[in-house]
């Protein structure tokens, strides 16, 4: 049974409300918890719940305890994700769908996942076909993470808009998210990083009932820093969360070490 977990500072940026715990594993259990209390209420109340999950050596300690916490009944539970490189191999082991396989839908076997698809043949048939589903399962949930150049999801400065007209588009990925593949080990080298991925773009991210974002480790406390402290804006789309009644921001000491 896990245990309820207590952060050891709170705070308030606008908006968001920040909670900081004293280890990556501490975060990840409470927004774990978190998460099964928004999943669960929406199976009460309207007999299935939808989620968006991220990927990221920095949701693993959240899909983690997701995965092995009791009283979730997957069998409702229909999961969505939010990027993915194009042109990548679906069995690739940077795949994005191949990472949530792995860590977490294997294990939970849920009533449905929606990978999205990473070698169509018609890229922008595939951005609207998702958009559609994405609009007729509303999400109650997305648990998503803040990159190393304050990305949401792949919409990395400068290409991320708030205003975006649409949900799922293609976009072009800065090199500074291409280096944190590299960095977090899922390519061998810049070359083998695939220059384009399919993504939610932010409007999407933030229609969810609930956003909970998951931001641990060292290497997130400037953009974490500057997502927080400099003006909300679209250089660091992270800090569009600050102007959202219904996220949360979930840090560790590490992450936190700049504020």
């Amino acid at each position: 049974m896990m245990r309820h977990v207590e952060p050891i500072k709170t705070a308030q940026y606008d908006c968001l409300p920040v909670a900081i715990y004293r280890s990556n594993e501490e975060l990840g259990q409470a927004a774990a918890l978190d998460a099964r209390e928004v999943i669960n209420r929406a199976i009460a109340e309207k007999q299935e719940a939808n989620i968006i999950l991220a990927t990221g050596n920095s949701q693993l300690t959240f899909l983690h305890a997701l995965r092995d916490l009791e009283g979730i009944d997957w069998s409702k539970v229909n999961v969505f994700h939010m990027d993915e490189y194009l042109g990548i191999d679906p069995n690739h082991k940077a795949s994005f769908r191949s990472f949530l396989r792995q860590h977490i839908i294997q294990a939970v076997n849920p009533r449905s996942f929606h990978p999205i698809p990473s070698q169509p043949e018609d890229v922008e048939r595939v951005c609207r076909e998702y958009e559609a589903l994405l609009r007729q399962y509303p999400a109650d949930l997305v648990a998503l993470g803040v990159g190393e150049n304050g990305h949401l999801a792949f919409n990395d400065p400068p290409y991320a808009r708030f205003d975006d007209p649409v949900w799922v588009k293609v976009v072009e990925l800065a090199e500074a998210s291409r280096r944190q593949q590299v960095g977090e080990g899922h390519f061998a080298s810049l070359a083998e990083v695939p220059t384009h991925a399919i993504t939610l773009t932010i409007p999407a991210l933030l229609a969810p009932k609930v956003v909970l974002c998951i931001v641990p480790e060292a290497r997130k406390a400037e953009a974490v820093r500057a997502c927080l402290k400099e003006p909300v804006s679209e250089e660091r789309p992270g800090s569009i969360l600050r102007r959202v009644a219904h996220a949360r921001l979930y840090l560790d000491q590490d992450s936190a070490s700049r504020l």
